[in-house]
Order: C-alpha cells, then sequence, then structure tokens
C-alpha cells in the first residue's frame, strides 16, 4: 500500500512495490516525485523526518537542516532594521500571539536552512531499501519532462499564492522562482506542467545517488547562486550535513504506544497534549465537555512546546518531564469548566507533503517532506527547479528562547510522522501535514481512532478544529452547530471557517489483527489509496 495526497505519487511508489522493492523504497520513491507533483509543498530543497517499521523494529530519522555557518542572530537584525532586543513570544496573559509567525522574516536567504531530503532519500535507501537506487527517481523525471495533469487541490493552493509572490517580481533573486513555476502558467486543475529542468536535476541525482546535491555540480549552482543574490549557504555547510539517525518517542496513550520524532521536531506537543488527555475522561465525540477538554489539553501542550522545544543541543527542558506521569496530571488539574489563556509550565517547580507506506513482508514507512511555507524561501537555484526552504523562519529572535537562531542550529521544526504500536508490534504509520496543524490533526485523529472507535477513513472525515491563538479555535463548516454554540458559552473565540485547506491532509495505514491492511486518505487533499 501507498498513500498519499498526490495519485500519481501514489502510483508511483505502488509500481517500486510491484517490481520487487520495499515499503522504503516505495516511500522514497513517492516522496522525490512529490517534489515535482506539489510544488507549493515540497521540493528537492526540502526537509524530511521518517519512521520506519523495518523488521519489528522501529527507526526514526531527522532529515532537517542547521542554519548555515555564516548566519547570525546580529546579521538577521541589521537586514530587519531592529535593535538587537528580546521579544517574546507571550503577552502578560500568557497568550501565543499567534502560531504561525516568529520575528524571522517569511521568505529570503535568512530563512533557508542546509536542506536535508535528498541526503535522507540517500541515507534510507542505504539502510534498508532493495531496489536500484536509481530507478525511484523514473517516475518523477517521467513527469518533469513530460508533464503531469494538475490536481484540483493542489490547483487551489498554487493559485492562491499568485498574489502573494506578485510583489517579489522586481528582486532578481525571486526571478527563477516566479519564472519555473508562475510565469506562463494557468495554473488551473487538469493543465498539464512541466517542470523539464527539475527532470535534469532528479537525473543528476539519480546518476551520483544526491551527492552531487551537496558536492558536486549541484552544489555549486546553489553556492552560485547564493553568493550572486546575498546567500549565506557555504561549502562548508552543504559538505558537512548528514541526516540524523534518532530513537523514536514513545508514549503509553489507552493501551497503545504513539510514536513521534524527538525535537527539534513537534511531535512532542502530540504526546504532551495525548499525556494530559488520558489524565481525563473523555465522553463521547459529539459532546462539548469532551471538545473543551480537547481543546484545552491542546494549548497546554502546543503552549509549553513553542516555548522549550528547539535543537536538543540548546534545549533546557527534559523531553522525559513532559512525558511522565506527574506532567500529564499537573497540567490536566488546570483544566476548568471555561476556556483558559495557558501559560507555559514552571520548569523550576520542564508548505508539506505526507506519505505512508507498507509492503507484504510488515515493514512500514511513516514519511513527512516539507519546505514550510508555500515555496519555502521563495528562492529557486536558476536552472535547476530546487527552491530552497524556509525552515528558519521559525527560529526566534529572542536571546533568552532555546529557539533562538544560532549558526548551525537547527530551529523547532513542524513536520512530524507518526506511528502507533500496540504490544510492541506496529499497528501503523499515520500523518496530518499542515504546519502548526500537524499536532493538532494527530492529536484528534488519534482521539477518533482509539478513543472514539473510528475506522481509519472516518478518522481523517471528521470535522476538524484548530487553536490558533489565545482562546480563538476554527473550525470547519460542517462542525456540530451545537457543540460549537456550547463553546462560546465556555468562552471559546469560535471562527466558523469555509476554507478547509488549513484544517490538514492526512493519510493512514493500519494494519489488523488478520494481517490485512485498511487504509485511508483525506478527503481534504488530491489523495489516493494505491493498493495491491
Amino acid at each position: 500500500m501507498v498513500c498519499t495526497s498526490q495519485t500519481l505519487a501514489a502510483q508511483a511508489g505502488l509500481d517500486i512495490l510491484k517490481s520487487g522493492g520495499n515499503a522504503i523504497d516505495a516511500a522514497i520513491a513517492t516522496a522525490i516525485s512529490l517534489t515535482l507533483l506539489e510544488p507549493p509543498s515540497n521540493g528537492i530543497g526540502s526537509d524530511l523526518f521518517a519512521l520506519i517499521w523495518y523488521k519489528g523494529k522501529l527507526y526514526g530519522l531527522n532529515g532537517s537542516g542547521p542554519a548555515p555557518l555564516a548566519l547570525t542572530r546580529e546579521k538577521v537584525l541589521a537586514k530587519l532594521g531592529m535593535e538587537a532586543r528580546a521579544t517574546g513570544h507571550y503577552s502578560d496573559g500568557g497568550q501565543i500571539l499567534d502560531l504561525s509567525v516568529s520575528d524571522m522574516p517569511d521568505h529570503g536567504w535568512e530563512t533557508v536552512t542546509v536542506p536535508g531530503a535528498p541526503a535522507s532519500w540517500k541515507a534510507l535507501h542505504e539502510r534498508f531499501g532493495v531496489a536500484d537506487f536509481a530507478s525511484l527517481f523514473d517516475a518523477a523525471i517521467r513527469y518533469a519532462e513530460e508533464g503531469f495533469p494538475l490536481q484540483p487541490i493542489c490547483s487551489r493552493i498554487w493559485k492562491k499564492n499568485v498574489p502573494k509572490v506578485a510583489g517579489l517580481k522586481d528582486e532578481t533573486m525571486y526571478q527563477p522562482m516566479l519564472d519555473t513555476f508562475f510565469n506562463r502558467k494557468k495554473l488551473e486543475s487538469g493543465e498539464v506542467v512541466r517542470l523539464p529542468e527539475m527532470g535534469a536535476t532528479l537525473r543528476n541525482l539519480a546518476e551520483s545517488k544526491c551527492d552531487s546535491f551537496y558536492k558536486g555540480d549541484i552544489a555549486r549552482e546553489i553556492l552560485r547562486f547564493a553568493d550572486a543574490t546575498g546567500g549565506y549557504l557555504t561549502e562548508a555547510d552543504l559538505q558537512n550535513y548528514k541526516p540524523e539517525w534518532v530513537e523514536p518517542l514513545r508514549l503509553h496513550y489507552r493501551g497503545y504506544e504513539v510514536c513521534e520524532i524527538p525535537p527539534n521536531g513537534h511531535g512532542l506537543v502530540v504526546l504532551m497534549t495525548l499525556n494530559i488527555l488520558q489524565q481525563l475522561s473523555l465522553g463521547k465525540k459529539e459532546d462539548s465537555e469532551t471538545v473543551h477538554k480537547q481543546l484545552e489539553a491542546m494549548k497546554i501542550g502546543f503552549t509549553d512546546g513553542k516555548m522549550y522545544i528547539a535543537d536538543p543541543r540548546y534545549m533546557k527542558a527534559s523531553v522525559e518531564y513532559f512525558l511522565s506521569e506527574e506532567y500529564g496530571k499537573k497540567r490536566a488539574a488546570e483544566i476548568g469548566h471555561q476556556a483558559q489563556l495557558p501559560r507555559p509550565v514552571d520548569l523550576n517547580c520542564g508548505g508539506t507533503v505526507y506519505l505512508c507506506t507498507a509492503d507484504r513482508e510488515g515493514n512500514m514507512v511513516s514519511l513527512i517532506q516539507s519546505h514550510f511555507n508555500n515555496f519555502g524561501s521563495k528562492l529557486a537555484v536558476p536552472g535547476t527547479g530546487i527552491l530552497l526552504n524556509n525552515r528558519g523562519k521559525n527560529f526566534s529572535l529572542n536571546p533568552e528562547m532555546d529557539n533562538c537562531l544560532a549558526p548551525g542550529k537547527k530551529p523547532y521544526h513542524t513536520i512530524i510522522p507518526g506511528f502507533l504500536l500496540k504490544d510492541g508490534e506496529a499497528v501503523g504509520p499515520f500523518g496530518v501535514m499542515g504546519a502548526f496543524m500537524q499536532p493538532q490533526g494527530q492529536v484528534q485523529v488519534v482521539n477518533n481512532l482509539i478513543d472514539f472507535g473510528l475506522n481509519p477513513q472516518e478518522a481523517l472525515d471528521a470535522p476538524r478544529w484548530q487553536w490558533t491563538g489565545g482562546k480563538t479555535v476554527e473550525v470547519e463548516a460542517n462542525y456540530d452547530r451545537k457543540i460549537v454554540e456550547d463553546l462560546k458559552q465556555r468562552g471559546h473565540d469560535i471562527k466558523v471557517m469555509e476554507d478547509f485547506t488549513s484544517f490538514g491532509r492526512g493519510q493512514m495505514i493500519i494494519r489488523q489483527s488478520d494481517g490485512v491492511y485498511a487504509a485511508a486518505t483525506e478527503p481534504r487533499a488530491d489523495g489516493v489509496v494505491a493498493a495491491w
């Protein structure tokens, strides 16, 4: 099985399975295809996180990159015309002002971190793959050179970015991005899009096993572009990069283990929130008391996550504390009948695509790949089709924060693949893409599966909420109006949203007790469950 948000990408992975590849090979082929087929959300210059169940053991790969060694907080402040000052994320009321905004710029070279996706494809294949590595690029190269039809949701997201990039047309460094992805394109659903320069880059990566991105021809093109346009990336940044194999975090939740990649990713926010919720009794799904508890726990988990999650080398807080019963009980006890503005816990008293795959041997992959905002830094390396990420946007410029920008440091990261275990065996991979919606979507999906007994498709289909800061909560247009009114009475500021594209796009594969796979894909995406 292969599940993802783009039908041609899922088919690319399925073809690898049919030809004898395993779940890891299929995941890599799907991920490579998605860089081409969903450029608003990810690209060759993206980062990647993955959880891999292989022959009875769970592995984690952190394919995020650090800030360039030449990039300092002082340089960013000077570029922004700001004084060196501490600007916190919290008001006196303990409120997160905006989950999606930091002090960093939205785009430009200051937001670019070393891309990790190509090195991660190689690392995954070297450890677990069985197919010929170059063959994993075949479908993507064909789509790049011969063209692919634009799917409806991708078309919608792509077109929403037209006014956002219009103001960049007079700046030279953004011209390659505009020429490659916007100029002379109608962007209508069904339009056949060709990106031949990206096809040539993928051929180069296939032949060099991705080494050329960090040490060869492609690296030279990236550095030439950086030198010409005020970038900070250097030869040392690219040559020294390696993805990290990490031990997944695990939280026991009502008979299951929920697994996430450890910081610098914010999968810990999912586990903190579930840790709080398991200290509480949840009633029926369609009950305002249940939703209120979910929202309050989510607000607390996110508040603590935004305060303390960072590159683990810089974190003062203990991850173990956030997973402890002590933390769960302390924070659960703070949830009352009314909506609150949460404060961070006192430790002195602690643009994205998702895919999942499974093969006949029981191996499974949960993989997420992103350059953060749509079209990342808005910088494309001329003649290559490589969009560079804007992951550095999530750094803070407040020197008192663990997540403050520093050379060679990894930023707070929003991409989080999930995985479920039960009694030490794989249940399956799941994920919900969408920046700061990701942990919120994951918590709701886990609750739907485990607490409310929904099947995988029902768990993804169910209407969603998202907390956006303070007491403000957005809900989808089809959310139960009685619950909405009751939540308002509890002090929540509820906004009913007609646009569903910000509520996440998830995929899931569940291995049933009889060994048969059950899978689901999002109604909010152009997704498909490709099975063989």
